[in-house]
Formats: structure tokens, sequence, C-alpha cells
């Protein structure tokens, strides 16, 4: 018996460059985080398609101890591209940091500029 492979696609793991911006009612500086999650996809589309709505579901807003409300929205999806080894789960953070300053981001980050490497 064969198989045919031509309908078969073997899942490869990739990485997603994620930028949430936070804003509150009460403070006009907003807090960004830049995330890199971890996506199990069968090609590259995929994995954007999957970075997308993993985004769009971290998406929300909340009151925090001071009566703020806090709003966490997705800025942009910076990057989406395959990593180098494939031993890990479907879809898992596995870095993230905030920063307050969007423009020197934007400086040092050529990937958001579209300035080519």
């Amino acid at each position: 018996m064969t198989v045919d492979s031509s309908h078969t696609q073997e899942t490869s793991f990739y990485i997603a460059v994620v930028l949430f911006e936070s804003s509150s009612t009460t403070n006009d500086r907003p807090l960004y985080e830049e995330c890199f999650i971890l996506i199990q996809a069968n090609s590259l589309e995929e994995a954007r398609e999957k970075a997308l709505l993993y985004s769009r579901q971290q998406e929300c807003s909340y009151q925090n101890q001071y009566n703020d409300t806090i709003t966490w929205t997705c800025k942009q999806i910076i990057d989406v591209n395959s990593v180098l080894y494939d031993n890990f789960s479907n879809v898992t953070e596995i870095y993230a940091r905030h920063f307050r300053n969007y423009e020197a981001y934007c400086q040092f980050e050529p990937l958001l500029s579209g300035e080519e490497l």
C-alpha cells in the first residue's frame, strides 16, 4: 500500500512578533508590549492567520484597582517567520517586554518601518 503524500502537510513551528498597546482613561502615555508567540501551522500563511486571530483574542478592557479603564489592543503584527527547531506545542507565548516610547521602537525596528535589511 502506498500513501499519497501530496495531500498531507507536515506542521512546522513559527514565531510571530506582535505589538500590543495598553491605554488608560487617566494616563495619556500608552504602554507597549512586544510579544513573541510560538505557532504551529502547515504554512507561513496559516501561521500569519493564527497570529492575527491570537492577537485579536488577547484584546481586552478591564477596571484596575484605581477604577481606571485599561484597554489592551493589537497595534501590529511585526513579523511571522519559521523557527529553527520544531520541538514545541501549538501556540505559546515565549517572550514579552514592555516599553513606553513607540517612536523610538519604530526607529530601531526596521520591519515596522518597511526598511529593507
